[in-house]
C-alpha cells in the first residue's frame, strides 16, 4: 500500500465510505491526532462509540473501531457531511477572531492549536486560533 499523504482525509474518507455502505463499524489505523478526533466526535454526538486498540494493525500504532451512529427512524448517518478543509499543500489558519461557524452553530470544526486539537467552540471560548482541519455536521 502506498504512503497516505494526508491521514486526516484518509480517515474522513473512511468514515464517509462506510456509512455510505450502511456499515455500523468502521476500522481506522491510529495515530494520536485521528485518536483526538475521534473522542471530539463521540464528545459531540456524531458516533456511537469508539475503541482504541492498541494492539491490532501492523503498522505498531493500533486501529480505532468506530460505532456509527444512524437516525433511528430514517435510516440516515447522523454525520451528514465530513469536509477537509487545510490539506498538506494548502493549509487554512484562521485567528481567533476569524474562527469558522459551521452551518450557523449547528455543525463543528475541529481545529488544531497550540492547546491541541478541539472545536471551534472550544476555541472560541479560550481565544486561541489554529489550523482548521475538517467540518464536520
Amino acid at each position: 500500500m502506498a504512503a497516505l499523504t494526508d491521514p486526516i482525509a484518509d480517515y474522513l474518507t473512511r468514515i464517509r465510505n462506510a456509512q455510505q455502505a450502511g456499515h455500523k463499524i468502521v476500522e481506522i489505523p491510529a495515530s494520536g491526532v485521528k485518536k483526538r478526533i475521534t473522542e471530539i466526535l463521540y464528545n459531540q454526538g456524531y458516533i456511537l462509540k469508539y475503541k482504541f486498540d492498541d494492539e491490532a494493525g501492523q503498522g505498531g500504532q493500533g486501529v480505532i473501531k468506530i460505532a456509527l451512529k444512524y437516525d433511528p427512524t430514517s435510516r440516515k448517518p447522523i454525520i451528514r457531511q465530513l469536509t477537509r478543509v487545510s490539506k498538506p499543500g494548502l493549509r487554512k489558519y484562521s485567528g481567533a477572531e476569524d474562527l469558522p461557524r459551521v452551518i450557523n452553530g449547528l455543525g463543528i470544526a475541529i481545529i488544531s492549536t497550540s492547546h491541541g486539537l478541539m472545536t471551534d467552540k472550544e476555541a472560541r471560548e479560550r481565544h486561541i486560533g489554529g489550523e482548521v482541519l475538517c467540518y464536520i455536521y
